[in-house]
C-alpha cells in the first residue's frame, strides 16, 4: 500500500512535536476539516462523557477513548463497517486491494489511520507491509 506523509494540518494549527492524536489526524484528513476544529470537537465530546478510570487524563492530544470517534463521525454522517468479529480471525488487512476506494478512517490495533483511494495518509506507515489487521472502517454515507 502506498504511503503519503500527512499530519492532518497539525503543524499548520501551531502544534509541534509528537502526540498520540491519531484520531484527530485521521478524521481531519479524511473529512477535510481543519485539525483544530476536529481537535476541539473531540475534546468537547470527551469532556461530555462520564469520566471513568480508563478515561482519566485522556484528550484528543493524548489518545481519544474508544467510542468518541464513532460519536463524532456518525454525527457527520459517516458509517462504521466492521471487518472482524470476535473469534473470527483477521479477514481484512491494511492493503489497497482489501479496502474500498474513497475516503476512509480505518481502525487497526491501537491506531486510527486515514486511507484515501488506497493510499495511507499518516505521519508514519502503520501497514506492517500489508499484514496489519483492520478491525473496521468509517466511510461517508451518501443519502
Amino acid at each position: 500500500m502506498k504511503f503519503q506523509y500527512n499530519d492532518g494540518g497539525r503543524s499548520a494549527a501551531g502544534y509541534k512535536g509528537d502526540a498520540g492524536d491519531c484520531a484527530t489526524r485521521a478524521i481531519a484528513i479524511a473529512t477535510g476539516k481543519p485539525y483544530q476544529e476536529v481537535y476541539d470537537a473531540l475534546n468537547t465530546l470527551i469532556k461530555s462523557k462520564r469520566q471513568t478510570k480508563r478515561m482519566r487524563g485522556t484528550s484528543a492530544r493524548t489518545g481519544t477513548p474508544k467510542g468518541i470517534e464513532r460519536d463524532y463521525l456518525t454525527s457527520l454522517g459517516w458509517r462504521w463497517t466492521p471487518t472482524m468479529q470476535i473469534g473470527q480471525g483477521c479477514k481484512v488487512h491494511l492493503k489497497a486491494d482489501e479496502l474500498p476506494r474513497g475516503c476512509l478512517v480505518v481502525s487497526v490495533s491501537k491506531h486510527l489511520v486515514a486511507v484515501i483511494n488506497g493510499v495511507i495518509h499518516d505521519t508514519h506507515d502503520p501497514s506492517r507491509d500489508g499484514m496489519r489487521c483492520v478491525y473496521g472502517y468509517y466511510s461517508r454515507h451518501e443519502v
